[in-house]
């Protein structure tokens, strides 16, 4: 068995303009050539593949095509995952990571980002070249240009961390290619108010052992939300009450990518490469309501008119050393920043009612290792550590409109925490004959968060040894179709603000001498929560079609432990003279979820021979994923986790026109309404949601196209059109529907 391992922030104002000169430039366009690894026995940046010989195999790096790239990579993997290249990142021209996700079989996006396996967020894991993508890093301000690959990894492994209850994403951004070359992207869109553009270049130059590559992106956005909510709920006057919200939300914005990166290979054995990556943009964001009271005296959300920026930068160092055919090892140091800051304002009678004016900024430095030795012909044993360390800042002061804080006890003061992550690993890749792999791991991470604050401290530890087996069994040896299981264990760690003991009021009962609604409750976090635990079991059978075509099937479970979820009570506050209904997170139950999952795309004609014999240029893609889940504390039915819907489906074509330079092609995706039991006094509803997407590509020369793009059905960089319901017991509940038209996009790409 042989293995390859391989600017001055400023405060945000209310007049900051919400374009800039460059405002109708958006997203990069590297296209660069995709690395790889091609044929039976190759292997390609941390993935093995077994030789059936007795004599270690070299395994060189050579360059593809995507789709049979993606494909191979994705059968030579020791571990169950699913790779997208650059056929899938380019097929729709889009302009956001987030849009080719929502496509991805098993993933979908919803507010706070990507989810697998039907599960809210944070139970997946966004990965950044392996490593834990840092807090505040926006996918949807990342261009598809910039990206190599998209790995969907269905199980942790031990080299990377266990915090993937779901599963991981792991987004390989480009290399600095192997030769010069210079590509361009341009692109349009339909706005609400005007078009917005986008422009991604991106150069390479290659001179003796060094190779460099510069992409940059710049984009803009201007979009329009409307959303209408219906409430009832106690009103003004305590009495009862039912009101109608029609909302008119405008955002806009621009930003700009930047990720310089060099190689150098100072022989055979060793090479260095710097890696980095700069994004930053400007928001803003106007929401302004039409309101009818239809029964009593109700409470309405203001408007609100808020602007900001965010900030990241990061620099990222690696060495690889292979002292011989048999040793290897991999040193890496990475720094990083985060900033981002905000002014938010409620206008109530056309006058700021109030005011809130924040921002936090954090730093890390991580060092990491591997050691990789080849034993004889069967094992690959893999030792590293990982070590992370983050400071945060934060700061909050909300104000009336008289100047007045909300919470004098609490607004101004700074918030300073220190985060330390710590790791170590072992991982054993065997080859037990040429039918039978074997990866076994085991990882310890522990994470330590700490803030001296007075009045709102956090002090929390937490530590999961995470066991790790993962089987390949191949029917035989040249075949292409095999059974993948995995054993393992994961966790969900809490985040710093679900610690955080700060409470936060309410805009809308902003007067801590009455009572608020429980549909309207004050939030605090809780110092106390300890990370959620689960035991996996993953099966997966993969067959490998001709042309690329894939078909799969899977199954998993997951039991957790110590699941958190926001739980609303009524209780006397500290920081009101009256009873608050207040949110908090708590370690609440224990649950299991389990699913289906089937995948297949390929050529028609072979798919379906009988019935599209002659669709040679016809490719098909489907996908169906089937969820349950029950949390212990609760009465059935629908007591399923956050946001796990019953079941998702994705339909998709691509086709070349005969006799045309000319590919089309669509998306169809959908997911049905549920209802799901949060508390004992609460449930969520969320109605059907359904998107389509279609393309059409001209190809104007062998080194320029143009794509036309169009989309509906799904709200840019967030969830589907749909509307949700909560209701409590008492009969009181709030409806809100959100919705945004149609987008096209334009795009022209060059080979300079």
């Amino acid at each position: 068995m042989n293995s390859l391992l391989s600017n001055s922030a400023q405060q945000p104002t209310s007049n900051r303009p919400s374009t800039a000169p460059f405002a109708q430039m958006t997203a990069l366009a590297l296209l660069c050539a995709q690395l790889g690894a091609y044929a039976q026995d190759a292997g390609v940046a941390g993935q093995s593949e077994t030789s059936s010989g007795n004599q270690p195999t070299v395994i060189q790096r050579v360059e593809i095509v995507g789709k049979q790239g993606s494909t191979e990579l994705r059968r030579a993997a020791s571990v169950a995952k699913q790779i997208y290249g650059r056929e899938e990142l380019d097929r729709y021209g889009d302009t956001n990571a987030l849009d080719v996700m929502r496509r991805l079989p098993g993933v979908n996006v919803d507010s706070g980002g990507p989810r697998m396996r039907g599960l809210g967020a944070g139970y997946t894991q966004i990965l950044l070249n392996g490593d834990p993508a840092p807090q505040g890093f926006n996918l949807d301000q990342l261009s598809p240009s910039q990206i190599e690959r998209i790995e969907v990894i269905r199980a942790p492994t031990a080299d990377q961390s266990a915090q993937a209850v779901a599963g991981s994403i792991n987004i390989i951004l480009k290399e600095a290619p192997r030769r010069a070359q210079s590509n361009l992207r341009i692109g349009v869109g339909k706005g609400y108010e005007r078009p917005v553009a986008n422009l991604n270049y991106s150069i390479s130059e290659s001179k003796g052992p060094l190779t460099m590559s510069l992409p940059v992106s710049l984009f803009e956005w201007n979009r329009q939300i409307k959303s209408e909510t219906e409430r009832k709920m106690p009103g003004t006057d305590g009495q009862s009450a039912t009101s109608e919200q029609l909302g008119n939300a405008k955002a806009s914005g621009w930003g700009y990518n930047l990720s310089p990166r060099f190689n150098y290979k100072f022989s055979d054995e060793q090479t260095l490469a710097v890696a980095t990556f700069f994004q930053k943009g400007y928001w803003n964001y106007r929401t302004d309501y039409d309101n009818r009271a239809l029964i009593g005296s109700p409470v309405f959300d203001d408007d609100s008119v808020q602007n900001g920026f965010w900030e990241n930068k990061r620099g990222n160092l690696t060495w690889i050393n292979r002292f011989s055919e048999d040793q290897r090892i991999e040193i890496k140091l990475g720094l990083q920043q985060s900033r981002s800051a905000y002014d938010a304002r409620n206008i109530r009678a056309n006058s700021v009612y109030l005011r809130s004016v924040g921002g936090n900024q954090e730093e890390a430095i991580s060092q990491s290792g591997k050691y990789s030795h080849l034993l004889g012909t069967e094992h690959t044993l893999t030792a590293g550590w990982d070590l992370e360390s983050k400071n945060r800042s934060e700061h909050r002061t909300t104000t009336d409109s008289a100047g007045n804080a909300l919470l004098p006890e609490f607004e101004g003061q700074a918030f300073d925490a220190k985060v330390l992550r710590q790791a170590i690993y072992i991982q054993d890749e065997w080859e037990i004959s040429p039918q039978w792999q074997l990866y076994l791991g085991l990882r310890n991470e522990r994470i330590v968060s700490e803030s001296a604050n007075i009045s709102y401290p956090v002090s929390n530890s937490s530590s999961v040894l995470s066991p790790l087996a993962h089987v390949t069994y191949k029917f035989d040896p040249k075949s292409r179709d095999m059974v993948r299981a995995s054993l393992t264990r994961s966790y969900k760690a809490p985040g710093l603000n679900a610690l955080l003991a700060r409470p936060q009021i309410n805009g809308g009962f902003t007067n801590i001498n009455l009572t608020n609604t429980a549909l309207s409750p004050d939030r605090i976090g809780n110092p106390n929560l300890v990370p959620e635990l689960a035991t996996g079991l993953d099966i997966a059978y993969e067959n490998y079609l001709t042309n690329d075509g894939v078909f799969s099937v899977g199954m998993f479970q997951r039991n957790l432990t110590n699941v958190v979820r926001n739980v609303t009570t009524l209780r006397q506050v500290t920081w009101a003279n009256a009873p608050r209904w207040v949110t908090e997170p708590q370690n609440f139950s224990d649950a299991v979820t389990r699913g289906l999952e089937f995948e297949l795309r390929g050529r028609a004609a072979e798919l379906m021979p009988q019935l599209l014999s002659s669709a040679k240029a016809l490719n098909l893609r489907a996908s169906v994923s089937i969820y349950r889940s029950n949390v212990s504390a609760l009465a059935g039915p629908n007591n399923r986790l956050d946001g796990q819907q019953p079941w998702s489906a994705n339909v998709g074509f691509d086709q070349r026109i005969s006799g045309l330079p000319l590919n089309v092609g669509g998306n169809f995706s959908y997911t049905p309404s549920y209802v799901t039991v949060q508390t004992a006094d609460q449930v969520f509803k969320r109605t059907k949601a359904r998107t389509v997407d279609m393309f059409a590509m001209m190809f104007l020369s062998p080194t320029m196209s143009l794509r036309a793009s169009a989309s509906a059905g799904a709200q840019q960089f967030g969830p589907p059109n749909l509307t949700t319901t909560t209701l409590l017991g008492n009969g009181d509940y709030s409806r809100v529907t959100r919705y945004e038209k149609p987008q096209v996009n334009l795009t022209l790409d060059m080979r300079l």
